[in-house]
């Protein structure tokens, strides 16, 4: 082999490994990042990390919502109707946010096993439900549909 032909093969290969090198870093960075969407009902079931953030969809039950004299903390409970959790709240929640509406929260759960949010976000519009929360509540088989959720908001006075 000739010392120009080792040069470009040692050449090659730093530029291999750097660009691997380079992946790996990406790589790690973004799975780090990730923030996974789980239900009430795998988060009952303890599927949910307790080390991490993630997200958590479904409905506010009525009659949950309590928010705190002195500051802006609010607690609620979120349910598929299979399942509820408890969710702590500190900041202004959305306009759209009430009971019986289809929310999403990131946050993490903490040692009482309550999930603590970050941000929460409320639907918006009258058709809109996240997929995730959808599908939970099919699972649930309590035949939700938003249209319908829509026509009983609409009855009540």
């Amino acid at each position: 082999m000739t010392p120009r032909r080792r040069k470009r093969l040692a050449l090659a290969g730093v530029l291999l490994a750097g660009a691997a090198g380079a992946t790996a870093l990406l790589l790690s960075a973004f799975s780090e990042n990730l923030v996974y969407f789980y239900t009430p009902t795998e988060v009952a079931q303890g599927k949910a990390p307790s080390d991490r953030k993630f997200r958590i969809g479904g409905l506010v039950a009525d009659g949950s919502v309590a928010r705190a004299e002195d500051s802006l903390t609010v607690h609620f409970v979120v349910t598929d109707r299979a399942q509820d959790v408890e969710v702590a709240y500190d900041g202004v929640l959305p306009d759209l946010f009430r009971e019986g509406q289809g929310i999403v929260a990131d946050g993490h759960l903490n040692t009482d096993g309550e999930f603590v949010a970050d941000t929460v976000l409320a639907k918006h519009d009258e058709n809109y439900m996240p997929p995730e929360a959808a599908e939970a509540l099919k699972k649930a088989d309590m035949g939700y549909t938003p249209a319908r959720k829509s026509a009983e908001n609409e009855m009540q006075p």
